[in-house]
């Protein structure tokens, strides 16, 4: 049952991208079902959810696993079963009692904070995998003390599956009665993909529930080890309800700042749907490449520091940041120049495309926050990216305030302001891996080939429309031909830059046979 920290962590970066792939095509069927108008609603109410999720779950989940793992190392099994056992017995209660005060309070949160009193029945309809999730994920962080993940990443590949056939499916049915009971159909898609991932995830452990019958002999509540379990739980719990408490904040705050500007709540439910559906959908994409670069490089990173090896982890500091900037400024260039022409073929929305030349100059700096986050944890420094989100989350909500409410700038200035946040909190990041590390990024290497590669192929993007319409192709083709050109443009310049290496090729490879490998397992 046991597998290696490097075939646990590709095991999950391998879900993660088969997720991410499944959510993405999931989103594009939902908007062009569902509408902007729909979208909104729904991701308008779902960083609430997230939140009960984070207070519901307690933090129990990361503290299992790191309290599991050390009982196993000491091969007291006792204390695992008791560990579990009280670790359930502490999410039950908490999810029901934050269940129903949702319920209780969701005409107040939706009506009054949200100011969009159509939101409630999708919120409403999230709530019940408050307790699925909550429960399910005791389950995971068991697991991962036990170092075995392929239980958390087959049931999360299974959850995103069901969600995206049964939110179809139920949005499809329901929207005859109107884009309320649509979106509610999203919503319900998600509680039963969880409750798909949550039911597997029973079958795992009933296939293993030997290794907790010796904690059944022991106290049903053992004071110490509660004391030990949320002394754990609880920053955790803290450093994630402050995260996603700023999610929340500018799920509510934009849609307000745009209701300033004279807009009606239809309106403003609709080009926020654009914002979060759409704009930033496309934004986020590139980035599965950077997440489970950040993903790999947490045990990377903590095996070169473990080594004291300066060299080993300068290279792969280097390294990280190199394919990073080789994904972040392509995808800037193709966000800034083809955004009507991605947002009206992928989603049926050329409007959104304003929003979303806007965010492009953001791309950068998002991919470098997820890596360089990922190589602040590997050193053993979590606290450091989280206070830089914190001082990054001040400025964008101090800017989303200000110039979301003028009406020249609209929603166009949220997206302006969530790009200072990803500036700050890169800029940030870097610093502080330059203050722990001493590594500093060799500019030529990182920046200037990966920049001298990607100028030719911005000219092919910036010329080729009129090309390609002007020998009669049609608009699809001519974007499709485009992509390919610019990107056969790009890959020649970085191999004659030598911006990629062989080795790099041969390292993406192995990479991805690995993962593919893990999950087959």
């Amino acid at each position: 049952m046991r597998q290696s920290l490097l075939t646990g962590t590709l095991v999950l970066t391998g879900a993660s991208l088969v997720n991410r792939v499944l959510g993405f095509v999931y989103q594009v069927f939902l908007i062009r079902l569902i509408r902007a108008e729909g979208i909104g609603l729904f991701t308008m109410v779902y960083p609430l959810y997230v939140l009960a999720l984070v207070i519901a779950s307690l933090g129990i989940p990361v503290a299992i696993a790191k309290l599991v793992a050390d009982a196993v190392t000491k091969r007291d099994f006792g204390a695992v079963g008791r560990l579990l056992r009280l670790s359930l017995a502490c999410t039950v209660v908490a999810s029901l009692l934050v269940t129903v005060t949702a319920i209780a309070t969701a005409k107040v949160l939706t009506g009054k904070i949200v100011s969009n009193p159509a939101t409630y029945l999708p919120f409403v309809s999230l709530l019940p995998g408050v307790f699925i999730v909550s429960v399910c994920s005791v389950f995971r962080g068991f697991f991962q003390g036990l170092q075995y993940m392929t239980p958390t990443a087959t049931s999360q590949m299974l959850e995103q599956l069901v969600r995206v056939v049964a939110g179809l499916t139920l949005a499809s049915i329901l929207l005859p009665y109107g884009v309320v009971a649509a979106a509610c159909g999203a919503s319900l898609g998600v509680v039963c993909g969880e409750g798909a991932g949550f039911l597997l995830m029973l079958g795992y452990f009933f296939r293993s529930r030997d290794l907790v019958a010796a904690g059944r002999r022991g106290p049903f509540f053992d004071l110490a080890l509660g004391r030990e379990l949320f002394a754990l739980a609880l920053p955790v719990t803290l450093m994630r309800l402050v995260s996603t408490g700023f999610l929340a904040l500018e799920a509510v705050l934009i849609p307000h700042r745009l209701l300033a500007t004279g807009l009606t709540t239809r309106e403003a439910t609709s080009i926020y749907g654009q914002f979060a559906g759409i704009a930033e959908t496309l934004l986020y994409t590139p980035g599965i490449i950077t997440v489970s670069l950040a993903t790999a490089l947490v045990p990377a990173i903590a095996e070169a520091l473990a080594a004291r090896r300066g060299d080993l982890l300068s290279s792969r500091v280097n390294n990280a940041l190199r394919l990073t900037v080789l994904t972040g400024l392509p995808s800037a260039a193709v966000l800034f120049l083809l955004p009507g022409e991605l947002c009206h073929f992928i989603f049926g929305y050329r409007e959104a495309g304003a929003i979303l030349q806007v965010l492009a100059f953001g791309a950068p700096f998002l991919y470098l926050q997820q890596t360089t986050t990922g190589i602040l944890q590997g050193l053993g420094r979590p606290l450091v990216p989280f206070r830089n989100l914190v001082v990054a989350s001040i400025f964008k909500l101090t800017g989303i305030y200000f110039l979301t409410g003028l009406p020249e700038y609209g929603i166009r200035g949220a997206a302006a302001a969530v790009v200072v946040g990803f500036a700050v909190m890169s800029l940030l990041n870097l610093v502080d891996l330059w203050q722990l590390t001493g590594c500093t990024p060799t500019v030529g290497e990182v920046i200037l080939k990966p920049l001298v590669a990607t100028l030719p192929a911005t000219v092919v993007l910036k010329w080729g429309s009129t090309f390609f319409t002007s020998r009669g192709a049609g608009p699809l083709l001519s974007l499709t031909a485009e992509l390919l050109l610019a990107g056969t443009v790009y890959v020649a310049g970085l191999i004659l830059t030598g911006a990629l290496r062989r080795d790099d090729c041969a390292r993406l490879f192995f990479i991805f046979g690995k993962i593919f490998a893990a999950i087959k397992r």
